[in-house]
């Protein structure tokens, strides 16, 4: 159910309606929306009628029931979508497009500042990383791990730019957060419950990639285990999916992007650079997905792709991708939204 409170309606009103909540056994979560604060209470599906009572206390303007399986995650929770605040000058999900870009893993401190300061000065308002990295391949490289957080770090204090990178396992979850602004959950991990829920009880935004074998509705379900904790600030990666078509790594989705709009108020983004696996392919699917009405971009950049320790072929030099931003201002403008 969500409670919908009066315009107007005062905190000690919206207490007591939390109050009454958790007196019934469900959990309270509190959206809040540019008139009214909104009130989502989630817990047993088969007792939920006894929560119609609250409707007649002070403050309440209806009770309404939730008909998604993803409840805090849908727009009958939230109409408007949710703007997920990075850092004072940036923020996802609002009119500006934000860009996210960075090499695939961190390699050494030289690669990552070069790197940083190039995606900065081309317009990327937050910069990318790996210091854990899954890989298919247990011979892979597998990250710098802590070393890799702190050069992410060095990264940050030399350019500004926030940072995102992976958590692989709710272990280091916590050594993670200490370092990153962004907590992302790769593909491999979409549906790792126990990690899901554990960045829920974090204060970090959540950047969530759709796992490769994911429909829409289990990624929204996935966004749901986060938020069910605690944690209202995840934001939605389209990453592209496994098909039978090999001409590109994965096959990129685009169509994800209206339908997540229409059934979420979290922002989306998308990954151009995993879903085509092709540096040649990346800008081109960059554009699509800004005038298909994506919030943001995560663009793979290393200053020598030749010989990137992973995902070398689907990344693009700083001369590539400062041609690209150039060109996506177009696309921006002509989506009414800026770069």
């Amino acid at each position: 159910m969500i409670i919908v409170m009066k315009a107007g309606a005062t905190k000690r009103e919206r207490d007591e309606v939390i109050k009454k909540i958790k007196e019934f056994g469900y959990k309270p979560h509190i959206i809040h929306g540019t008139t009214r604060d909104v009130i989502g209470a989630v817990g047993d599906e088969r007792g939920k009628v006894i929560l119609q009572s609250i409707e007649f206390m002070q403050g309440v303007e209806s009770v309404v029931p939730i008909l998604k399986p993803y409840k805090l995650a849908s727009r009958e929770v939230k109409k408007e979508t949710s703007i997920i605040k990075i850092s004072d000058d940036v923020a996802i999900g609002d009119k500006d497009i934000i860009v996210i870009a960075g090499p695939c893993a961190v390699e050494s401190e030289e690669q990552i500042i070069e790197v940083a300061i190039a995606v900065k000065k081309a317009g990327a308002k937050v910069l990318r990383g790996g210091a854990f990295k899954p890989r298919t391949s247990p011979y892979a490289f597998q990250g710098m791990k802590e070393d890799g957080l702190r050069l992410l770090a060095n990264a940050r204090e030399v350019t500004g730019l926030p940072i995102v990178t992976e958590v692989v396992n709710p272990e280091t979850a916590e050594l993670v957060a200490e370092y990153a602004d962004i907590l992302q959950i790769g593909t491999r991990n979409a549906q790792n419950f126990e990690l899901l829920k554990k960045l829920g009880q974090m204060k970090k935004p959540v950047l969530l990639k759709r796992g490769m074998s994911m429909t829409i509705q289990e990624l929204l379900m996935s966004a749901e285990y986060i938020m069910s904790e605690g944690n209202q600030s995840v934001i939605l990666c389209e990453r592209g999916i496994r098909t039978f078509e090999t001409a590109t790594r994965n096959t990129l989705d685009l169509s994800a992007i209206p339908v997540l709009k229409q059934k979420t108020h979290l922002p989306v983004v998308v990954d151009p650079s995993h879903a085509t696996g092709n540096y040649q392919y990346v800008a081109p699917m960059a554009f699509a997905a800004i005038a298909a009405g994506a919030d943001g971009l995560i663009i793979e950049v290393h200053p020598d792709p030749e010989h990137a320790f992973s995902d070398g072929p689907q990344s693009l030099t700083p001369k590539k991708f400062t041609s690209m931003m150039e060109k996506l201002k177009l696309f921006a403008e002509a989506a009414d939204r800026s770069l």
